[in-house]
């Protein structure tokens, strides 16, 4: 249901001058007092229901502009249905310029209004590592596992990219962007990310608990592959290094406790350069020195192990 809240400055702009004049000695305070209070940062959150939510958000991705006002939707309204303001005022189709990553396939849609969705519920410090929790759940996730129309091939983007993570899933599903499937596919993604996000705040607020975490167990090295660790403020780079002789033909980062998103280009350039130059001394990206320095580290943690 819209809602038309009555100020002093509209009403007054509403009339003409004199009547203006007139208005502003007769407007009563019971008049000004319906004006609702702008809630404290950050606002209450209130579990919702899971399956609900993935549902809903399904349905809506298709009428409110794609995945960042689905996002909203899937949170907002819902929210709004069952406890009305504050949660009525914001409009789902606001973020609809979210969709396919800002137009250029930048950051996924669906992961920018639940960044949103995070920041209204969260201190900026405790809505950041929420954020870094849902990108690295996003990487390693496959979707769609909803699959309520159509039946396809689920891809891991390892990336939060729209343009990583919807073409991959094209691909392997020999799709186009107009064709009704990738679009079900992007419709369900968006709803899984509202579940994530959902989770996340639950377990933040103590509605539920966290999931346990799955320890995989180590796989087995060649005898050419060896392990490097190095630490930082925000927690253990893992790499691991492949040699062919006494020359490092390889370089994988298995785990990093670095933001996602800002140690990605790092990530992706250092394992390389540094096996072009045969030399953990090499340049540092730009604006990923801490992570760059990390993966150089843990690279010569690699190498001190060769005999």
């Amino acid at each position: 249901m819209e809602r038309k809240e009555l100020t002093r400055r509209s009403f007054l702009k509403g009339l003409g001058t004199g009547a203006a004049l007139a208005a502003a000695v007769t407007v009563t305070p019971s008049v000004l007092a319906e004006t609702p209070e702008v809630p404290e940062h950050p606002w209450t959150w209130h579990p919702i229901d899971k399956q609900k939510a993935l549902e809903y958000t399904y349905k809506r991705w298709y009428e409110v502009g794609g995945c960042g006002g689905g996002a909203v939707a899937g949170i907002m309204e819902l929210l709004a249905e069952e406890y009305g303001y504050p949660y009525n005022v914001i409009p789902a189709k606001s973020m609809a310029l979210a969709a396919g990553g800002y137009g250029c396939q930048t950051l996924c849609g669906a992961l920018a209004g639940g960044c949103m969705m995070l920041g209204f519920f969260c201190e900026p410090a405790v809505a950041g590592e929420l954020r870094n929790q849902l990108f690295a759940w996003y990487r390693q996730e496959p979707f769609p596992t909803y699959q309520p129309e159509y039946t396809a091939v689920t891809t891991v983007a390892e990336d939060i990219t729209c343009n990583a993570s919807v073409n991959k899933f094209m691909k392997a599903n020999n799709l186009q962007m107009s064709d009704p499937p990738r679009k079900a596919r992007c419709a369900a993604l968006t709803a899984e990310v509202v579940v994530k996000v959902i989770e996340l705040l639950n377990v933040q607020y103590g509605y539920e608990e966290a999931a346990p975490a799955v320890e995989e167990a180590p796989a087995e090295l060649a005898a050419n592959e060896y392990i490097g660790t190095s630490t930082t403020e925000r927690g253990e780079m893992k790499v691991k290094v492949t040699m062919d002789g006494d020359r490092i033909a390889n370089i994988e980062v298995l785990s990093s406790s670095e933001t996602p998103g800002i140690c990605d280009p790092a990530m992706e350039q250092i394992p390389k350069a540094i096996v072009e130059a045969q030399s953990t001394e090499v340049d540092a990206v730009t604006n990923a020195t801490q992570s760059s320095q990390a993966i150089m580290e843990a690279v010569r943690d690699a190498l001190r192990q060769i005999r």
